[in-house]
């Protein structure tokens, strides 16, 4: 397995180590993971985000849902139901499965919902105040900066 070496990245940026580190993972990640609950990731508008999980046969208390470190995970286990079913043929999968989505900064869940087998899960881009565009205001009557006559010009 081929491998990239972050190093030039990591000594000519500051900032992006976790960057780099998304990049190693996806690369490192098994290529033969299962496709096991298949999902849509679907764009609402600029800042918000929906996650539609196939998870049919799972009830609520089956599910759970977790953000650590920028991970969200998504996971399933299916109650014990020993039942004397005889199927011919079981193409409905049952099986327990976790998938994670690496969410980008200041991403957010904003909920969940279980509908018609369908899991979806709300996500929400919410930037701080500090990070969001503004508009300065061009001033033509006052100096923004003063300067000292009495500095700088001594001989």
């Amino acid at each position: 397995m081929n491998t990239i070496d972050f190093t030039p990245l990591y000594r000519s940026s500051i900032g992006f180590d976790r960057l780099a580190a998304l990049l190693d993972s996806s690369l490192r990640a098994d290529q033969t993971a299962s496709g096991y609950p298949p999902y849509n990731i679907e764009v609402i508008d600029d800042d918000r985000y929906a996650i539609s999980l196939a998870v049919a046969g799972f009830s609520k208390k089956e599910l759970e849902l977790k953000v650590e470190n920028s991970v969200l995970s998504v996971s399933g286990k299916r109650a014990d139901t020993d039942t004397d079913s005889r199927y011919l043929y079981q193409g409905i999968a049952t099986r327990s499965f976790e998938r994670r989505f690496n969410l980008a900064d200041h991403v957010e869940v904003t909920g969940a919902e279980l509908n018609n087998g369908l899991l979806t899960i709300g996500l929400q881009r919410q930037l701080p105040e500090a990070m969001k565009p503004r508009v300065i205001s061009i001033n033509t009557s006052a100096p923004v900066l003063e300067h000292d006559s009495s500095k700088g010009n001594a001989a």
